[in-house]
Order: C-alpha cells, then structure tokens, then sequence
C-alpha cells in the first residue's frame, strides 16, 4: 500500500486572514483524512532586537511589544482551537519565539511535517479590503517559506473556504 501524501500538516499563523483561511482549510484536511494538525505563531523577537539595537526601541518597548506580540500569538493560536474543535479536530499549538522564517522551518522539520500549509490571497477583490503592505508582507512571507521548506506547501486561496467550512 502506498503511503498518504500528508499525514503531519503544519498551518503557519501569522495572524493575517490568509493564516485563518488556511487553518480552516487545514482543520478541513484533518477532518476528512485524519492527518495530524499543528499550528504554529512566531513571536518575531529578532526583528524586535533589531530594533532595539538601531536605537528605534528602548529596552521597556521591546518588553512591552513583545508581550503585546505574545498575548496576539495565544489569542490567535486558541482561535485555531476553536475552529478545530467545532469540527471535532485535535488541533497541536507552537508559540515560538526568534525570527519567523527559520522557526517555522524548524517547527516543521521537528514534526517531520509532509505539508505546510499558508494563507494566500485569493483575487483583487480582497486586496481592495487590505492595504498594499499587507499584501506584500504575506506574499513575502509565502515566497520565503516555499524556497526554504523542508516539505511540500500548499498556499491555500479557496475563495469559498468560509463557506466550506460552515458546510462540513
């Protein structure tokens, strides 16, 4: 028998409605074929660093961004939860903490993840909804994770995943 083409699946959460589009899409994945789910937030401390070491930060704003940032990674990684849990989907949660792109990457590696799954946008009609930055930082953020992923990934722009996900 031939063994599934994804078993162990990792959502990367950046806290974008990309991110929760692909955890729904994720949660429906696990639901149907029963792989395992984990969804991962990275608290960006390198770039909080960087910050405060070019002077743009005093130590106590690094403090309390990174706080800040920390208390949005747990809200988003328990909405996540949520979702899994209205569809009866163990989701697995990993707040990291350094820079994202190697923490994801390690995240996935550690789990032996088949799949990373990301959030895309789906057409202009969304854009209009979001700033240009917005766009760009999660097209950024996408394009990193794909030339430096240890596993296939999927950037996931199901225009009707709110749908689907009310249907299943």
């Amino acid at each position: 028998m031939i063994k599934p083409l994804f078993e162990r699946v990792l959502v990367a959460h950046n806290g974008s409605q990309p991110a929760v589009w692909a955890s729904k899409y994720g949660i429906l994945m696990a639901h149907r074929y029963g792989c395992t789910l984990k969804a991962v937030y990275v608290v960006d401390t390198a770039t909080l660093k960087r910050l405060t070491i070019s002077k743009y930060f005093v130590q106590d704003e690094f403090a309390d961004y990174e706080k800040n940032l920390t208390e949005d990674g747990k809200r988003f990684l328990n909405y996540v939860t949520d979702l899994g849990k209205q569809k009866k989907v163990r989701v697995q949660t990993e707040l990291r903490q350094g820079a994202v792109l190697p923490e994801i990457i390690a995240s996935a590696v550690e789990m032996n993840a088949n799949l990373i799954l990301l959030g895309g946008y789906a057409d202009d009609r969304i854009v209009a909804k979001n700033t240009l930055a917005e766009r760009h930082s999660v097209e950024f953020f996408n394009q990193e994770i794909i030339a430096n992923a240890p596993c296939s990934v999927l950037v996931v722009r199901e225009k009707m995943i709110d749908q689907l996900f009310k249907l299943a």
